[in-house]
């Protein structure tokens, strides 16, 4: 698979270039035919992706019967406030908030690979057939970015805090759907966004440098009527705006109340969650919350009861903060990983109670955007081993999502050599041509 760019690899100096050139209408290429099929019921998309794959019996898919081999000591799931509805005993925040999301108990693909899975969850495809296929992100950030009538100086498609790498970015989409990473961290007292916030440089020292070059730019000022001097003129204004104007301070989370803060929680995760809700607030298409520490071979219950709550405080808050402000019927939150993780616990050395990677059967949440909210689709079996009914794969819940934003399945993805390849096609992706009807 192609190497796709990494968190390390965007400078500061990419950055500036990535926002004069969306900013200023300069993008290679338009909107591919059949952009749209349907009105858009979302706006924007806040994907939370649980890096390492999440165990689904520990979260949305509790299975209390099945005893201390499966449940190991997280056995006693609550009640949420919508009626025959129960989760992990960790996630008492979530329980409060189940009538505004819906529960996928049977998404499958059987695939246990990290990289392998992550690329089919993230693409809908199957990984192995020579081309590269970008990422919902990627996709999204396409026809929904500045060749489809955004106009923000912030990215259209912003991943906090670091990149995945080569299976879940643009793919053959390039530079024109790449990803930016902010990097840093947002529950630190000053949140370093790569290429925007300099560690160490208050704003005032960043005018000053600015003026500095200005008047050094003897060449610009003799010609600056020119074309190419005007052009440059307007990159720089849409870059510094960025950095030292009000697009950039969409970065200071120290603008939000204290206890809205705490409410999240400060966490790398909780702090991430509410950058994210401010970005949607700014009209930013697609944004991904990239969560590590799900990869729970050993020792997994001393992570989930780390782990879990953290979880709880960051997404539960995000959904009912989004619900006060009205957002949440225009953004999609999709919570997920690349699969679950072994219903029957190892306890045996060395895993000493933990969980393998599990493909065949696992759990999404979606919420908002024209989701609906308190329902469950899909039923394992009693060990949470089985897909019992209505088997979810990711094609299904892709098109999905493409269909809530407007965006054609079928329509033709521009391809660097000409070749014919659609959005979504069910028949040539991962097996699946059932939308979620049940709950859009």
């Amino acid at each position: 698979m192609k190497t796709i760019l990494t968190a390390n690899d965007m400078t500061r100096r990419d950055a500036l270039r990535w926002t004069a050139l969306g900013a200023g209408g300069l993008m290679v290429g338009g909107l591919p035919a059949r952009a749209a099929v349907r009105p858009a019921t979302a706006k924007s998309v806040i994907q939370i992706w649980m890096w390492g794959g999440p165990a689904h019996l520990d979260t949305f898919d509790p299975k209390p019967d099945a005893g201390n081999d499966y449940t190991g000591p997280l056995n006693k799931p609550i009640e949420t406030n919508v009626p025959g509805i129960r989760i992990g005993e960790l996630l008492p925040i979530l329980a409060k908030r189940a009538d505004k999301y819906s529960i996928l108990r049977t998404m499958t693909h059987g695939n246990n690979g990290h990289e392998t899975a992550s690329y089919m969850v993230q693409t809908g495809h199957k990984p192995g057939d020579g081309t590269v296929y970008p990422g919902v992100g990627a996709v999204v950030s396409l026809f929904k970015g500045y060749a489809g009538g955004y106009k923000g100086l912030l990215p259209p498609y912003i991943v906090m805090t670091k990149l995945q790498g080569r299976f879940a970015e643009a793919g053959f989409l390039g530079s024109r759907a790449k990803p930016f990473a902010t990097g840093g961290d947002p529950a630190q007292s000053r949140f370093v966004v790569e290429g925007v916030v300099a560690e160490g440089i208050s704003d005032q020292r960043q005018q000053a440098r600015r003026g500095l070059m200005h008047n050094l730019n003897t060449l610009g000022q003799t010609m600056a009527d020119d074309p190419a001097v005007v052009d440059a003129v307007k990159a720089e204004q849409a870059a510094y705006d960025l950095i030292l104007g009000d697009a950039g301070k969409v970065f200071d989370l120290s603008q939000e109340k204290e206890s809205l803060r705490e409410a999240y929680g400060k966490t790398r995760f909780g702090q991430s969650c509410l950058m994210a809700r401010r970005l949607v607030e700014r009209g930013v298409p697609y944004i991904t919350i990239n969560y590590e520490g799900w990869d729970t071979h050993k020792g997994h219950f001393n992570d989930m009861r780390r782990k879990l709550p953290e979880l709880d405080k960051g997404m539960g808050t995000l959904l009912k903060d989004l619900a006060d402000r009205g957002l949440l019927e225009s953004t999609i939150v999709w919570w997920g990983g690349e699969f679950g993780r072994t219903p029957k616990v190892q306890w045996e050395p060395p895993w000493n109670g933990g969980r393998n990677h599990f493909g065949k059967v696992f759990s999404h949440v979606v919420a908002g955007g024209g989701f609906k909210g308190g329902r469950v689709v899909g039923e394992t079996n009693a060990t949470g081993e089985e897909v019992k009914t209505r088997p979810i794969y990711v094609t299904d819940l892709i098109t999905s999502m493409y269909d809530l934003l407007g965006i054609d399945s079928n329509a033709k993805l521009p391809h660097p050599q000409g070749l014919d390849v659609a959005v979504m096609r069910p028949d040539t992706g991962v097996a699946g041509s059932n939308k979620l009807t049940e709950i859009m």
